[in-house]
């Protein structure tokens, strides 16, 4: 019998082969020579021709078995970013450091301040400040799935750096440090109270405020990242913020629950999406420009690129009515995930 090991290794080589042939050209420059890169990240680049001095910056972060340029092809951001003129940031991951492209937000050598992959992050955006004289008081963070996950790092380690941060189907911050403890919280189980929620940003950095504007999103029959998570990333940010348990507002944007809560300013801080019937993936809409269905990438009439934008000052509200879509497919499940899943249990990694 093969040892796990080696298992696992041929299916990762099968799919970078296969990704390899499928993986979509795109118009985003590589970031090189950013510092040490301590957590030997890529980092590819969009910089609009016509960007205004003091531009924002955006970081996206990809999902597992995703590349940057597969990101940006289907997200829109592109697309976005040259029409409200802000820069953007793509990490990538690379299977040296993940077999299956995740960021590795449960590794606690990756999620501390100034190591691993978060200090690699946090690299590239200075690197990008310095180039091309970015507005440092305007940085915004967002990701889907594992680089959600790797967002919650991000604005917990350096809450200072960031605007804002949106994170789509991901989980809060400091909740696993092994695989088996990252499947657990995947599925909504052993999760931390709201105060020890609280706690693990509080002790990621000496930080004490301002904290970062959240936007979460989550698909309320994701079978890969349990719909509970959104619960306790809300429940991690609310003690931070100050408020409480009940929104300030609730409505519905383009036939979604849109539920807003604000400080004592009356300025929102956290809002959140619940989209009915979406499994696991960045909700999108068809009609919007460079906005397509993909795997993990969803076409669902509600566009979170543009309105995670608007949320934090980075674009106007849409003015058109919302499209009619069918129900939202179901979530893909690949044969790959399955059998890597089901050699770990074998191995007794993970239940």
């Amino acid at each position: 019998m093969r040892p796990l090991s080696d298992t696992i290794a041929r299916l990762a080589a099968f799919r970078h082969a296969r990704d390899t042939a499928q993986a979509p050209s795109s118009d985003l420059a590589e970031l090189t020579g950013f510092g040490s890169n301590l957590g030997a990240l890529r980092a590819w680049t969009r910089i609009p021709a016509d960007l205004p001095p003091h531009a924002p910056l955006v970081v996206v972060l990809h999902g597992c078995t995703q590349t940057a340029a597969a990101y940006d092809n289907h997200s829109g951001w592109s697309h976005l970013a040259e029409a409200q003129g802000f820069a953007l940031l793509f990490p990538e991951q690379q299977r040296a450091n993940n077999g299956h492209l995740c960021f590795n937000w449960f590794q606690p050598e990756d999620t501390r301040r100034d190591q691993g992959e978060a200090a690699s992050i946090r690299q590239m955006i200075e690197r990008l400040v310095l180039d091309h004289g970015l507005d440092r008081s305007r940085i915004f963070v967002t990701g889907l799935s594992a680089g959600g996950a790797m967002a919650s790092t991000m604005l917990a380690a350096y809450p200072e750096v960031f605007a804002g941060g949106a994170i789509i189907a991901g989980l809060p911050y400091g909740v696993a440090g092994t695989v088996p403890q990252a499947f657990d919280r995947m599925r909504g189980h052993g999760m931390p109270d709201p105060a020890r929620l609280e706690a693990l940003v509080r002790g990621a950095s000496d930080h004490r405020g301002p904290w970062p504007r959240i936007s979460i999103w989550q698909g309320t029959t994701d079978r890969t990242v349990a719909p509970s998570n959104a619960d306790a990333i809300l429940d991690q940010w609310r003690g931070l913020h100050r408020v409480g348990g009940r929104p300030a507002r609730v409505e519905t944007v383009d036939g979604v629950p849109h539920e807003v809560w604000c400080d004592r300013e009356g300025h929102a801080v956290i809002e959140r999406y619940d989209i009915a019937g979406m499994g696991h993936g960045t909700p999108l809409d068809g009609a919007e420009p460079g906005e397509t269905a993909g795997a993990y990438m969803l076409d669902v009439g509600v566009s979170s690129t543009r309105h995670i934008a608007r949320f934090w000052g980075l674009a106007p509200a849409a003015s058109r009515a919302p499209r009619k879509t069918a129900a939202p497919a179901p979530e893909p499940v690949g044969v790959i995930q399955q059998t890597i899943e089901s050699a770990l249990r074998q191995a007794g990694l993970m239940r």
